[in-house]
């Protein structure tokens, strides 16, 4: 969904709700817990945040709060939804003084002593048709606290088609973006 100014709470519920009845679009759904399938740009990122239990905590909370999308020019909301499987989210983004609004469904969470994190997958009205995952990771071994994203994805609009290149760059961007946001996430804690 594109807008000329922010979409209200109110419409992104009503968009989700919509969204939310459709199916995915893909037919990999998990595949960031597996094999990402062929035929998809596959993007992994792994970053150290620190060590310890307090660091692996505010990175847990971190990602409960979608702070990995407290960017600027991308977020998601509504920021009360749930890291719950079957759950809907909104990322919007914010490019040339256009609102664009993409609709994801959570479609798994990982949820473990260590390992915190989920993945969503693209409805309908996203830009994009993939999946992609975020998790953090308390290694004991070594004490490391990590913060992963796996994302395969391949472009659906045809605006995304059409300024492919650029779409790739935002891709980076918002993986660049995200890791620091999670790094001042446990920084501030």
């Amino acid at each position: 969904m594109l807008s000329l100014r922010r979409p209200t709470a109110e419409k992104i519920r009503a968009f989700l709700m919509t969204q939310g009845k459709l199916d995915l679009t893909y037919s990999a759904v998990g595949a960031t817990d597996t094999q990402p399938p062929a035929g998809y740009v596959v993007d992994h990122t792994r970053v150290k945040l620190g060590v310890g239990s307090r660091v692996f905590t505010a990175a847990r909370t971190a990602l409960e709060r979608w702070e990995q999308f407290r960017l600027g020019w991308v977020e998601a909301g509504p920021v009360e939804t749930p890291i719950k499987e079957g759950r809907f989210v909104a990322v919007m983004a914010r490019l040339f003084g256009l609102w664009w609004v993409n609709a994801c469904r959570i479609v798994y969470l990982v949820d473990e002593e260590h390992k915190f994190g989920f993945a969503y997958g693209t409805l309908p009205d996203h830009a994009e048709s993939g999946e992609e995952r975020f998790t953090v990771e308390w290694r004991k071994n070594d004490d490391a606290v990590w913060y992963d994203i796996l994302a395969f994805s391949r472009p659906r609009h045809f605006l995304a088609r059409l300024g492919y290149p650029y779409v790739r760059r935002l891709q980076k961007r918002f993986v660049r973006d995200s890791v620091a946001a999670m790094v001042r996430a446990v920084k501030a804690e």
